[in-house]
């Protein structure tokens, strides 16, 4: 579908996370990462699609954690659409009341059941599959070329990357999908986080201190011997 593609962010919960809402001419959405957590959070998603009298498709989740996922529930309910997500987030899924609840904030519903996301998979107005496992082992990012839109949830962030020390994180899987994936992207690719605000791929590639080379694990001099 070569139709215009419209972007709005919502903030939602404690965690200040960023829901996104992607449509085209044709009024057909998609709910990005719906981590609305209070009724009235969710009533502001609500009454956003309706007043632009959108069609609900589907939500995508870049990653299974708590923040991004508390909307999903009632969301599933009252547009009836399927949830993607990639299968090696399930086991987080299992584990967020328990993350949530640590925390301080109620546990999410995560009975809602998730149709398996994979690599180079072309999703509704024409977005594709970035797989970039790290900040958790199913984190995927979604690129459309034509629109110049990178949703890179919490793998890239403006000025940062994600945290790997949360279970399933790995620091050298994340760095490398980042590099080779992401910043070979065109520099003026809009990129819109899971938290914090927009940036592109030029400003991160120039930019980014924790992409830059004297940041990378210093090597064992063992590894010249």
């Amino acid at each position: 579908m070569n139709s215009r593609v419209n972007i709005k962010s919502f903030l939602f919960n404690p965690f200040q996370e960023n829901t996104y809402l992607l449509w085209n001419e044709e009024g057909d959405c998609v709910i990005v990462d719906p981590g609305c957590y209070t009724p009235r959070e969710e009533a502001v998603l609500k009454d956003f699609i309706r007043s632009k009298n959108l069609k609900p498709v589907s939500i995508w989740l870049t990653h299974g954690h708590f923040d991004h996922i508390f909307g999903v529930g009632e969301l599933t309910r009252c547009f009836s659409i399927p949830v993607w997500m990639a299968p090696e987030d399930k086991f987080i899924l299992e584990k967020d009341g328990e993350y949530a609840t640590g925390v301080g904030l109620r546990a999410p519903e995560v009975g809602f059941q998730t149709r398996d996301i994979h690599e180079g998979q072309v999703m509704e107005m024409g977005f594709k599959v970035i797989s970039t496992p790290g900040h958790t082992p199913g984190c995927v990012c979604f690129y459309s070329e034509q629109a110049k839109i990178l949703l890179s949830g919490d793998t890239l962030f403006a000025g940062a990357i994600g945290r790997t020390d949360l279970d399933g994180g790995d620091y050298d899987k994340e760095i490398v999908g980042i590099m080779e994936k992401l910043m070979d992207l065109p520099g003026d690719v809009d990129v819109f986080p899971g938290h914090g605000p927009a940036t592109s791929i030029a400003e991160e590639r120039t930019g980014n201190p924790f992409l830059q080379p004297f940041n990378e694990p210093w090597e064992s001099a063992d590894d010249y011997i």
